[in-house]
């Protein structure tokens, strides 16, 4: 088995390819092809947790293992850390050990590329981003690579923030500028939102023709888009099981959940004609998976000398 660097396993993970794989695996999840039970999850000290996630298709099974601690930032430490074991599932022979981090922020990026592939009414023309970390770099990076002519604007939390960061990332896109945090022009046609704030850092009024995907609030407790603008949109969540227990966004504004649909009924048809739209992610082991495959195919086809692998 090979164990791969975050360099190593974010080079086999380009963002085209990852979501490719991830509308397959939506779909599998939904059909009963992939299992995938709910995460187990567990406290650690400084209000950290560690994470147990599995997941099996008929090709391949993975075990992702880390642990998220949100104090890490504030010692120079890396938020997640682990890796994601990669199972062959007709031998049970482990193929890779990829690091859990990169695979986390590249599959949790290329999810919200699916959701505005799936659920925008048209290629992302100017967004606002909020969060400076590691979750927001990775989606600047998946918009940098899939819709390069967006302008994004950048909203930190601590002062001076959103500068540096839109500086030390100058030229991954032709226009990354930090903004202020109001007001929110009307031609803004996709908020992302990538904080670990426990309060809302999006208050805007829902608006038809507007995508906001929240990725960010990963605890019941925690919501980073207002009740009233939760209410007064068409709801989609990536996965429902775990979207019940964590998606704070949804809990907090008290949703009905049977109005609540997932990326693959999005995938099937089910979109909204118009209107306001919120896709919520939380995470699922299946994710990592679609991430495996792509990282597995990527490797055969290097040590192959295959550069292009279909």
């Amino acid at each position: 088995m090979s164990t791969l660097s975050a360099a190593e396993t974010a080079t086999l993970l380009p963002y085209g390819p990852l979501v490719a794989a991830l509308r397959d695996a939506a779909l599998q999840v939904a059909d009963k092809r992939i299992t995938c039970p709910q995460r187990q999850v567990l406290p650690l000290g400084e209000g950290g947790a560690v994470l147990s996630m599995v997941a099996v298709g008929a090709d391949l099974a993975v075990h992702k293992l880390v642990t998220v601690m949100p104090e890490n930032r504030a010692r120079g430490l890396p938020t997640i850390q682990g890796q994601v074991s990669v199972v062959q599932a007709s031998t049970g022979e482990m193929l890779l050990a990829l690091d859990g981090a990169t695979v986390t922020g590249r599959r949790t990026a290329a999810l919200s590329m699916l959701g505005v592939a799936t659920l925008a009414a048209a290629p992302p023309r100017r967004v606002r981003l909020y969060g400076t970390g590691t979750q927001a770099l990775h989606h600047l990076q998946a918009l940098a690579a899939l819709h390069p002519s967006a302008r994004v604007h950048v909203i930190g939390h601590a002062p001076g923030s959103a500068e540096a960061f839109c500086k030390a990332n100058t030229g991954k896109l032709p226009a990354l500028l930090p903004a202020a945090a109001q007001p929110l022009s009307d031609d803004i046609d996709l908020v992302i939102t990538c904080t670990t704030s426990p309060e809302p850092v999006y208050r805007a009024a829902a608006k038809a023709g507007r995508l906001v995907v929240a990725v960010g609030a990963y605890t019941p407790a925690c919501a980073e888009i207002d009740a009233a603008t939760v209410r007064g949109s068409a709801l989609f969540v990536d996965d429902m099981t775990n979207a019940r227990h964590e998606a704070g966004d949804l809990i907090r504004a008290q949703v009905d959940w049977t109005q609540v649909r997932t990326i693959a009924d999005a995938i099937g048809g089910a979109t909204p004609a118009g209107g306001a739209v919120l896709f919520k992610s939380v995470g699922s082991a299946a994710w990592d998976l679609a991430a495996a495959r792509v990282a597995v195919a990527m490797a055969t086809a290097a040590q192959r000398g295959v550069t292009n692998p279909s």
